[in-house]
This record gives structure tokens, C-alpha cells and sequence, in this order.
């Protein structure tokens, strides 16, 4: 059985999710890297997101990563379905596929790839939630409180986060193992959870309410 997570007053079934911690957005070599984008401050987070996988995994909380990719023959490339998109979007687009489906530029981080047991929804849109099977594997377990890690905190994150709201989840993101590249944008999301969605905590805060807080492990990561 699932442990049942007793958070402030209120019993809750858990599960994690790890939003596109992908070579192509957060690697040396990766696509937003070979476009000329900064992604020091999506590396710079991958500490943290390993040590709440260390802790979820410990007091047996399911953990779900999301997977964005693309076909290669670009059949699902947003410029086919929209005619008005951001000129800074349709630029990266037209430029450079991204996490081509097979690729290491696909490929979750090696540093906080799924273990067995884990499981890996594959999406093809900002949220996880839209035409992807995580739904009925989180009613398969009877989840219904999500905690939110990943990039882009401002994007795919808070996307995910307002759908699986809208869906009738709680929802808790840990603020430090979630980062934007864009500051503004980052806090700017973390004040819209705190005032119409969820709770915010960071990873000391949150690891507080478990029972089996675990510290040794934390070094490995840095």
C-alpha cells in the first residue's frame, strides 16, 4: 500500500512528478544549448531535484517523469497546428529540433534518470496532462496530491500544475527543485501557486513532514 503522507491536517496519497529534466533543455550539448541559450540555471537545480527523489522514493511515493518529445519528421511541430505563436517559440522551432524521439538530446538527465519502478509519461505539449495516460495511472493508484518539480517552472511545470489543479488534484511545488531560466518568470509563478493553487515549500520544508527524513545521501549529487 501507498504510505498516506499526513501533511499539516490533511491525509493525502502523493505522488511526484519530475517535469522534462531532459539533455535537450538542460545539457552541455543539448539543443537549448547548441541554440545559444543559457541553461546553467536548469543544471544548477538537478541537485536538488535528485535529493526529492531520494526522499520520495524512501517513504515509498510514487514517482512519475514527463518526457517531452518530437517526431523527427516533425509531424507534431506546434508551427503545424498554430498559425500565431511567439516569435521567440516559432524561432527555436524552425531552427532546431528538439528531444527528437530516440535521442540522447530525449533522454532524461543521467543524473536523476528513472529507476525501476518509476514510470515515464511521454508528452508532446507544455502539460502533462494533455493527451497523455497519466491520469488513469494516477487513478490506478489512487493518487490525488501531485508535487511538482522540474523545468520549465514557468512553462511545462506550471502548466502541468494548473491542469492537474483543474482536474481536482492538491498540488505542492517544491520551490528549489524547480527552477525558470527566466527569474521574473520563475517568481512570478510561485506567487500564482501560492495565491490560487497550492502550497509552495522548498525541500527542507517539505522532507519535514515525512517520517523518514534521510540526509546521508544528499552529498552524492553535488
Amino acid at each position: 500500500m501507498l504510505y498516506l503522507m499526513k501533511l499539516r491536517d490533511y491525509d493525502i496519497n502523493p505522488a511526484l512528478l519530475v517535469i522534462d529534466v531532459q539533455n535537450g533543455f538542460v545539457s552541455k550539448g543539448g539543443s537549448y544549448d547548441l541554440l545559444g541559450m543559457d541553461t546553467s540555471r536548469y543544471r544548477q537545480v538537478i541537485p536538488k531535484i535528485g535529493e526529492l527523489l531520494d526522499l520520495c522514493r524512501d517513504n515509498s511515493i510514487p514517482v512519475f517523469y514527463t518526457q517531452a518529445v518530437r517526431e523527427s519528421s516533425g509531424i507534431d511541430l506546434l508551427t503545424r497546428t498554430h498559425k500565431i505563436l511567439p516569435k521567440s517559440r516559432e524561432e527555436r522551432i524552425k531552427k532546431k529540433p528538439i528531444c527528437v524521439r530516440g535521442t540522447w538530446d530525449a533522454d532524461i538527465v543521467k543524473e536523476v534518470a528513472p529507476k525501476p519502478g518509476d514510470h515515464v509519461v511521454i508528452k508532446r505539449r507544455d502539460s502533462a496532462f494533455h493527451d497523455t495516460e497519466i491520469k488513469v495511472w494516477l487513478s490506478s493508484l489512487g493518487i490525488d496530491t501531485l508535487i511538482f518539480s522540474g523545468v520549465d517552472t514557468s512553462i511545462c511545470v506550471e502548466t502541468s500544475l494548473r491542469d492537474a489543479f483543474n482536474l481536482g488534484y492538491d498540488v505542492i511545488l517544491i520551490a528549489d527543485a524547480t527552477i525558470s531560466n527566466n527569474k521574473k518568470h520563475y517568481e512570478s509563478t510561485i506567487d500564482n501557486i501560492k495565491d490560487y493553487y497550492g502550497l509552495v515549500m522548498d525541500l527542507s520544508e517539505f522532507s519535514q513532514y515525512l517520517p523518514q527524513h534521510q540526509t546521508s545521501a544528499v552529498s552524492k549529487y553535488h
